[in-house]
């Protein structure tokens, strides 16, 4: 099957994005500034990312809370309306299908943004477990999703009509207006920094990404979206969570609520029992790189494994996420990264290694 083009695929291409193939379409791993200044670039004024490979669906109906509170882990009976909640979706053994964010408009309607990767059988696991009266809107190919990042993006309120921009981490807002394009807008973002997610129909993508650009929020890909989510410590399908790895041995305790009456993947995280494994942040001693899945030794044994590691450009070292047993996940503990045969020592460390997603900046 030919990779699907976004709707902001020849702004990509005039800009000089590096398109490669990702989840099914064509995507910029980077622009000329490359990687490094990208990431820098979110940390100190504003970068946005073409995240319309993602998945976005819609529950609506009279059961529609009683639909998420069966399908995800999290529980959603306290949620305001303009509220957004991280939660896990499960297997029946516990292990993860995906993590997404829950978007509630009322108790009858909620938003999803699912991940881009699985984000056709999220679908079709959401729609095969439905229960009771709702309906399932799938939208993954009608909208489209510009996530802008770092402390300038503040700027939006700048070229925002309508609806004011939302003020809280963790809400969002409808019929925020930007260039003409009615558009719903989040607190949120994968990056640790202050930003908003921007939702509008593909007809409109171009218009806002312009508009974005005229006020100086610059082009991002792929490639420095990864390294800044993993010095924010956000977990990523694959890496942090997958079919083996539950939500429990991740530490996503705070999404998953063992207290609800009942959820799809909940007797089975109870029958996994206690994780063998625990999540921590490693970070290189002196010199090397350390990647994705390389093994960790104490000695000679080994002991865990890398998640997802990199070179951080903002606290300037190599470092990442990684999986160990539990006895060894104490702080300043050493132990060793097989990096090509080479044997890297790294120290465990606290995560994140940055984050002031929360913190309103001062312009």
């Amino acid at each position: 099957m030919m990779d699907k083009k976004t709707a902001l695929y020849d702004r990509h291409i005039e800009l000089g994005g590096k398109m490669v193939s990702f989840a099914g379409h064509h995507m910029p791993v980077q622009f000329p500034k490359g990687i490094l200044e990208e990431h820098k670039l979110v940390r100190e004024q504003a970068g946005m990312f073409d995240c319309s490979h993602m998945g976005e669906a819609r529950l609506d109906g009279p059961d529609a809370l009683k639909n998420v509170n069966n399908l995800f882990s999290n529980s959603f009976d306290s949620m305001k309306d303009g509220s957004c909640r991280y939660s896990l979706m499960l297997y029946e053994d516990g292990g993860c299908i995906d993590d997404l964010i829950v978007y509630r408009r009322n108790q009858d309607s909620y938003y999803l943004v699912i991940n881009a990767s699985n984000a056709a059988k999220d679908v079709d696991w959401i729609r095969d477990h439905l229960i009771g009266d709702v309906q399932l809107t799938d939208m993954c190919d009608d909208y489209s999703q510009i996530a802008a990042q770092g402390p300038a993006s503040l700027k939006i309120s700048e070229i925002v009509s309508g609806t004011p921009l939302p003020t809280k981490y963790y809400t969002f807002t409808e019929n925020v207006v930007i260039a003409g394009v009615d558009c719903f807008v989040s607190r949120t973002g994968y990056t640790g920094s202050f930003g908003y997610e921007l939702f509008m129909p593909n007809e409109g993508a171009t218009a806002v990404w312009d508009a974005l650009l005229a006020i100086g929020v610059e082009p991002c890909g792929l490639g420095s979206r990864d390294t800044l989510r993993t010095e924010a410590a956000l977990p990523l399908y694959g890496h942090e969570i997958s079919e083996v790895i539950d939500p429990l041995t991740a530490g996503l305790d705070f999404a998953v609520k063992m207290d609800k009456p009942d959820f799809i993947g909940k007797a089975g995280l109870i029958k996994r029992g206690t994780p063998s494994k625990k999540r921590v942040g490693v970070k290189v001693i002196g010199r090397g790189v350390i990647r994705d899945h390389q093994d960790i030794y104490d000695g000679d044994k080994k002991v865990g494994f890398v998640s997802s590691g990199t070179f951080m450009a903002w606290i300037n070292a190599s470092a990442g996420m990684a999986f160990v047993e539990p006895e060894l996940a104490v702080l300043g503990n050493k132990l060793e990264v097989d990096v090509r045969g080479r044997r890297v020592p790294v120290e465990i460390v606290p995560l994140p290694f940055y984050n002031t997603a929360r913190d309103i900046p001062i312009l």
